[in-house]
């Protein structure tokens, strides 16, 4: 049985949703700016958190783009979305070996459509919004295959998070 906690919980998740990529700004944000950016899409996730040391620490690595006069563009936001999903499950040096195979995958609004459709996908799986998991209308490589399976444990990993606060 479903407490009203819980129930709460799975509504924030039901109404869940990354920016499409077209409405991620592209005009440059400040460090700050986009850490309260893509703070505000991920807050009602448990576990998941981005702040600008975090941000600076992921350019650091190389796992995003420098700054361009100190701003961030849509692109760089769109790894630092990602980043901050999938680094509860994997350690920076996973995410970097996945970031690798982007090279030999499509553009980053594909890839990004395809991590935004995924990522809705299986939190609605596994909070049980959804009875079953949609079969993505791609073809499967091995890289997308790593990838959905990554977003599916980062789904799991958010659901566990959540359950344990509401149950501590």
């Amino acid at each position: 049985m479903i407490t009203p906690k819980e129930s709460i919980e799975i509504n924030k998740i039901a109404a869940f949703k990354l920016p499409a990529y077209e409405d991620i700004p592209d005009d440059g944000l400040f460090l700050e700016q986009v850490t309260r950016y893509v703070q505000e899409y991920l807050q009602v996730l448990e576990g998941i958190t981005i702040t600008s040391s975090m941000i600076s620490n992921y350019v650091k690595k190389g796992l995003v783009d420098n700054s361009i006069r100190k701003k961030y563009y849509r692109d760089q936001i769109v790894y630092i979305f990602f980043i901050a999903v999938v680094k509860s499950v994997l350690s920076l040096e996973e995410i970097e070996i996945l970031l690798s195979f982007r090279a030999k995958e499509y553009d980053i609004a594909l890839l990004y459509g395809y991590l935004k459709d995924e990522f809705k996908n299986a939190l609605s799986f596994v909070f049980g919004i959804d009875e079953e998991m949609k079969e993505a209308q791609i073809d499967y490589t091995e890289e997308r295959y790593l990838l959905r399976n990554t977003i599916i444990t980062a789904a799991h990993k958010i659901y566990l998070d959540t359950i344990f606060k509401l149950n501590s």
